[in-house]
């Protein structure tokens, strides 16, 4: 085996799910090394990229109940986005402005915008195609994060990254809720927006821009954080009794938005400066550590178990067939 096969051999090994480099690694690597520069040394940045696209399509295929478990992680995303959007559009509407803040028409700040394409993504969720819905929800997703750079260019208010961040994460996964059917399902969102509606109208009156904004941050958002975890949790044991493994899917997936609505706490946890008897503001440093771990923890499970999957998978195995693998591909090969 020359240099090249071997490297190009390896990267079958970390890319590729096990089944797959026996049944067609040899073949892999041999096509790789046909299309290869006369005189290469090591693969191409191409062709590295190519065989990671390429083992991770192989590991989608394999990876049972991946697909509904976007779909789950999407719907539970989408219904708290929305049950937020209508708390803060109805803070927006309600709460008092103060006086020393600039007005942005009867409303507190830019973020309004924000919350109301928030509520048509859900409403289109109801009554619209897939389609539709991803273009709705990819809407929400770009007003929530124009907000920053339109109150920067205009000198407007808007709430703290705190309070749009999860927003836009929980929206990203929120993609994922396209392609469900019932009604019942379809109708969900509108029903997680009209039990907050009724404490929102009772609450909002008695709150200003900083208790509304910046004081609910440090409480309910980590309250939702935990109510989302545990209950994808329980949906993902319930499910799994029945074998059926979207719920563990939908779980990996949620991590991110649920660690950027606990970012505070998260935040705390790592600032030396908190402790007993202190106020929970982390410092800002902090939260941006919490916050880069918040969402990349969660797609590294999910890429783990994908990987565990593909090496793990049930049925498969060699032991005992009496066929050799090649100790560096998996390729399957004659005993001499």
């Amino acid at each position: 085996m020359t240099g090249l096969e071997r490297r190009y051999a390896r990267w079958t090994v970390l890319f590729y799910p096990v089944d797959y480099r026996r049944e067609r690694g040899s073949e892999l690597v041999d096509t790789y090394l046909s299309l290869a520069a006369s005189g290469r040394r090591r693969p191409s940045v191409s062709d590295v990229a190519d065989l990671a696209v390429g083992g991770l399509r192989q590991h989608l295929r394999i990876a049972q109940g991946l697909g509904p478990g976007f779909r789950l992680a999407g719907l539970l995303a989408l219904m708290t986005a929305t049950a937020f959007a209508t708390w803060w559009a109805g803070f927006e509407v309600f709460a008092p402005i103060p006086p020393w803040s600039s007005r942005v028409g009867p409303f507190l700040s830019l973020a309004v915008a924000a919350w109301g394409a928030w509520l048509l993504a859900a409403v289109v969720h109801v009554a619209a195609s897939s389609r539709w819905l991803r273009w709705a929800v990819g809407l929400a997703v770009l007003v929530t994060v124009g907000i920053v750079p339109a109150a920067a260019l205009t000198g407007l208010p808007r709430p703290p990254l705190a309070v749009l961040l999860p927003q836009i994460v929980l929206g990203v996964v929120a993609l994922g809720a396209a392609g469900q059917r019932q009604w019942w399902v379809r109708l969900m969102p509108i029903a997680a927006a009209a039990a907050v509606l009724p404490i929102t109208i009772g609450t909002a009156p008695s709150l200003d821009f900083m208790t509304g904004y910046f004081d609910l941050t440090m409480t309910a958002l980590p309250a939702a954080a935990v109510a989302l975890l545990i209950g994808t949790l329980l949906i993902a044991l319930g499910l799994a009794a029945r074998r059926d493994f979207r719920g563990a899917w939908a779980l990996l997936i949620l991590l991110a938005p649920i660690g950027m609505l606990a970012v505070n706490p998260l935040a705390a946890v790592l600032d030396s400066g908190s402790g007993p008897g202190r106020a929970v503001i982390p410092e800002w440093s902090s939260m941006v550590v919490a916050s880069v771990l918040a969402v990349t923890i969660g797609p590294m499970l999910v890429s783990l178990a994908l990987v565990a999957r593909g090496r793990w998978s049930p049925g498969r195995r060699s032991r005992g067939t009496g066929r050799h693998h090649c100790p560096t591909c998996g390729a399957p090969s004659t005993p001499a």
